[in-house]
């Protein structure tokens, strides 16, 4: 049987399979995705893209067509908790509490401040289609979809898989210097032994994802409503807009709800379980798909076997609580590009790739207990805003919410009580810090042994630096007449950049030394006055002296910074270099 000879094989062709081969395609790196469904999802599933996600998206040249089909966060910028969605009793379709969120209302300044572009709404089923669009132009008839992984063989220097092509039946031969499994833990992490440890089957959940005009009861501008129905904590539900119009005229949605005893296989007895859920009896509504799913938050107790890179949900899997899923996958991809990049081109040794899981896992259980700590919180806070319980017996239910909709000194109280505690739900829904201020302690870096800022424990302060290890902090700059961002000095490449102040000429020379020795591609811009960069606000964040510099990574990560100048500023830069990438291209000529 004849065998492809590709660098790297992804497996999966969801939102991190998809990404992984468009940032590998803007590397240079060639390989073969394959996928074994038809097409891409048809569940909205996720549907924020956090602010980080879109600077990746920014960065490979996805922005423009991901945010044309999108909602904003003037669109969707707000949460809400609401009694019910229709009704006309005096406890129906009432306002119980509405806060900004997720980039929108007195957020958007804070974000848009931090970055050079705000998050967006766009459910899975929206985004993957234009993901499978750009990978294929990027990597013309090597994005295979109705194609499934049959096998797999490591060789010690080579990965060998057959795959079967579902519609013709045909098995071929893939032989691959690395594998990225981003096929949510169904295949490749199972048979390495890979183990997912944490919480599971915590709760199960059922969403549907359907049509209907629900324009007449619709409040605008919320990516997401709670639903406390006044009567039933049976018929508590979340729905969300799906697009592709956004607002009141939305023609596609996502609930979430409790089946109850509805059997799950009976489809009428669902669509009329989701009518008493909205309250709308009468409601003409096309159900498209209804999923079951398990409240879990587990994490991989390794990102690397061998040859194989863990991604993904088949590294961690949380509840939807904050976005961090397929966020947290996109974001993990994107570390693993560039380093992948660097090996397959032989300018780094195959250890740096350990430095994805030394980076990468940390980030992941934080995010598994933060969804988890926001999902057990968010199930408690409600409650207790509005003073429910297990022991408040359900013939009080209605009158507690009487009460907290009283015109009283007592209803007056008590909404100030529920607002302090509705308040937490900051630390989901404007986790700004947690979005962007992730930082990596160890690995393709080098500590320069300071401490790092103060994190708030709500994560909604973040606190830009360019301490080693953390998001290069955005601001924007200007050369002949073009405003750019500092994210931008890096590329879609495989490139570094290296920034430093007015007088940082010696750098500069530096850089250009070091990028010839390590074949490794280089962006030198001095910032400041009388440099070629005007400052627009990089002095603000820069946290080194006019003589210092800045190393970034092609993840736009901080590699190491020097607060001034260097005796030997080539031999120093040279050095961590070498550092970064894992010694293994040290002594190239």
């Amino acid at each position: 049987m004849e065998v492809t000879e590709v660098p790297v094989l992804i497996v999966g062709g969801g939102g991190c399979g998809l990404s992984a081969s468009l940032f590998l395609s803007d590397h240079g790196v060639g390989h073969v995705l394959v996928e074994r469904h038809a097409a891409t999802s048809i569940l909205p599933k996720a549907h924020y893209i956090n602010q980080r996600t879109m600077e990746i998206f920014r960065q490979h040249g996805l922005y423009d067509t991901v945010v044309e089909r999108a909602a904003t966060p003037g669109q969707y910028g707000r949460v809400r908790w609401q009694t019910t969605l229709a009704g006309d009793g005096p406890l129906d379709r009432r306002v119980i509490h509405e806060m900004d969120a997720f980039g929108g209302g007195a957020t958007t300044e804070v974000y848009a401040a931090d970055g050079p572009v705000l998050p967006i709404k766009l459910p899975q089923l929206r985004l993957e289609p234009i993901l499978r669009r750009q990978a294929e132009e990027r990597n013309p008839g090597r994005v295979l979809f109705s194609h499934e992984l049959v096998s797999f063989a490591d060789e010690g220097d080579r990965v060998v898989a057959e795959i079967r092509d579902r519609d013709s039946g045909e098995v071929t031969r893939i032989a691959a210097q690395y594998v990225i499994a981003a096929d949510g833990g169904r295949t490749l992490g199972p048979r390495l032994g890979v183990q997912m440890q944490g919480v599971t089957k915590m709760a199960e959940v059922t969403t549907a994802y359907f049509t209907a005009d629900l324009s007449a009861w619709w409040h605008d501008g919320t990516l997401i409503t709670w639903f406390m129905n006044p009567y039933r904590p049976d018929l508590n539900s979340a729905l969300l807009e799906m697009g592709p119009t956004w607002g009141r005229q939305c023609e596609e949605w996502g609930l979430t709800f409790a089946l109850g005893d509805v059997d799950r296989s009976d489809d009428a007895a669902i669509a009329d379980r989701m009518r008493e859920v909205l309250g709308l009896p009468d409601l003409d509504l096309t159900v498209h798909k209804v999923s079951h799913w398990m409240v879990e938050g587990v994490l991989a107790d390794r990102y690397r076997a061998g040859r194989v890179l863990i991604v993904g949900d088949a590294a961690h899997r949380q509840p939807p609580t904050t976005g961090l899923g397929l966020n947290g996958g996109i974001q993990d991809v994107h570390n693993l590009a560039w380093k992948l990049a660097a090996v397959v081109a032989g300018r780094a040794d195959d250890s740096l790739l350990d430095t994805y899981e030394a980076e990468r896992r940390p980030i992941g259980r934080r995010n598994v207990e933060w969804g988890l700590a926001s999902w057990f919180h968010h199930r408690t806070m409600t409650e207790a805003a509005l003073g429910l319980g297990p022991h408040v017996p359900p013939q009080r239910r209605p009158s507690a919410f009487t009460q907290y909709f009283e015109t009283s000194a007592v209803g007056e109280v008590t909404r100030a009580r529920a607002a302090e505690i509705f308040g937490t739900h900051r630390a989901e829904c404007q986790a700004h810090d947690l979005e962007i201020g992730f930082a990596y302690e160890q690995g393709a870096l080098v500590p320069d042994g300071t401490e790092p800022p103060h994190r708030s424990p709500m994560g909604d302060v973040h606190h830009p630096t360019t301490r080693p290890g953390h998001r290069l902090p955005h601001a924007w700059i200007e050369r002949d007449g073009r405003r750019l961002s500092t994210h931008d000095l890096v590329g879609s490449s495989n490139g570094f950049a290296l920034i430093t102040g007015p007088v940082g000429t010696p750098w500069a020379e530096a850089a250009e030394e070091v990028a010839a020795k390590f074949s490794v591609p280089i962006t030198v811009a001095r910032i400041g006055p009388g440099a070629e960069y005007a400052d627009g606000g990089w002095a603000d964040v820069r946290e080194i002296a006019d003589d210092g510099a800045v190393l970034v990574r092609p993840d736009n990560h901080v590699a190491w910074r020097s607060m001034g100048a260097a005796e030997n500023p080539a031999g120093v830069l040279a050095q961590v270099m070498s550092e970064v990438l894992e010694q293994g291209a040290a002594d190239k000529p």
